[in-house]
């Protein structure tokens, strides 16, 4: 008898998953590893949350998010067919890869079936890429994080600006750094195909590159409700750009897609914008006092425009740091990815759980035997 085909397409065995942040339920533990904001919502988010939970709840939600649509258009400038609502970010990040992207098997160019982004950033990116089969051209970053140059003398050569997909985490991360709007705009310039600017961590930055979703038509502005307003567990994001590609990542997305408490909950936020704005100005100066107590120690610390640092430890290696800070009820992230495996990315925390977690550096480091 011949062997039955097996169940599992091949490219699926072969995939290496997204590994997502530890979500340990440990009491006392200050959790500084997945860059949630350490505020909650606001009494007013809370309030209309707990107000949808009622008869409505045996409904299905509006397909298309409409009221939100429109509340962050009037936020943005723009009109609602510039706007998709996604199930997070990370959603719209799935669509734009099956929307733009052709699968590399069947494409008469490799351009077409390449997903571009820069080295180190976002893990998802190769991942999303790999399930639709998709090439993938990482780019280093140039030192120290910055954006390398891609068009002009000392361009970065390996940047391919036919790809058909290019993302674009700014502010970086994990790195932190932030981008220059300019530079970012010099990058759409020298790039043809569609580019995603990923703005996860822009409420904690200087500047913002929404305006090049606005008036390029091949560039898209993706953001989050998760980091800056406190809505982890709602899973809401969205996107910002030209009709045609909102139109595009709409044809293909999954109806209701976003649950409708998240759309209260989002709605609700919009609604509050100056209780959040005061908690970044609160994560931005703890994140500024942490940078300087750190660097004192004999920490490097690449400068952050997010509400995380990346850094680089003294003295024992930094898997080592993360075990020491594990055992005094402190977690915070360690990538085994070459090039930041020297370093751990700390979530900013409140200000009393900065201050517990410089004594746990202090004890760590007065425990290193002299030399």
């Amino acid at each position: 008898m011949p062997k039955p085909r097996p169940l599992i397409r091949p490219l699926v065995q072969a995939l290496h998953a997204y590994v997502p942040g530890e979500q340990p339920r440990i009491r006392g533990l200050i959790k500084l590893n997945t860059n949630e904001n350490p505020y909650p919502p606001s009494e007013r988010v809370l309030a209309a949350t707990r107000a949808a939970v009622d008869d409505r709840l045996r409904r299905y939600p509006n397909p298309t998010s409409q009221l939100l649509r429109e509340r962050l258009a009037r936020l943005h400038g723009c009109r609602p067919e510039h706007i998709l609502i996604g199930n997070g970010s990370d959603e719209l990040l799935a669509l734009a890869v099956r929307a733009f992207v052709e699968p590399e098997a069947g494409s008469k160019t490799l351009s077409a079936a390449t997903v571009q982004y820069f080295d180190p950033s976002y893990s998802l990116y190769p991942v999303l890429a790999a399930i639709h089969g998709a090439r993938v051209n990482p780019v280093p970053l140039a030192p120290e994080f910055h954006l390398p140059r891609v068009t002009g003398r000392g361009r970065e050569k390996r940047w391919d600006a036919g790809a058909a997909l290019s993302l674009v985490t700014t502010p970086n991360a994990p790195g932190g750094r932030g981008f220059a709007t300019a530079e970012l705009e010099e990058l759409c310039a020298a790039t043809r195909g569609v580019v995603v600017l990923d703005e996860a961590y822009v409420d904690f930055a200087r500047e913002n590159a929404l305006e090049l979703a606005l008036r390029h038509p091949h560039v898209l502005v993706f953001r989050t409700f998760s980091k800056a307003y406190s809505l982890c567990f709602q899973r809401v994001g969205y996107c910002v750009g030209p009709a045609d590609l909102i139109g595009a990542l709409d044809r293909i997305r999954d109806s209701y897609n976003v649950n409708g408490l998240g759309q209260v909950a989002a709605l609700a936020t919009l609604q509050d914008l100056p209780y959040y704005r005061a908690n970044f100005r609160k994560i931005i100066a703890t994140r500024e006092r942490l940078t300087g107590a750190l660097t004192d120690l004999g920490f490097s610390v690449i400068p952050s425009q997010t509400n995380f640092i990346l850094v680089k430890p003294p003295g024992p290696e930094a898997r080592e740091w993360l075990q020491a800070l594990r055992e005094r009820r402190i977690l915070v992230r360690w990538f085994s990815t070459p090039g930041i495996s020297d370093r751990l990315r700390i979530t900013i925390g409140t200000d009393a759980e900065t201050d517990r977690l410089l004594s746990a550096v202090g004890a760590i480091l007065r425990k290193r035997p002299r030399r």
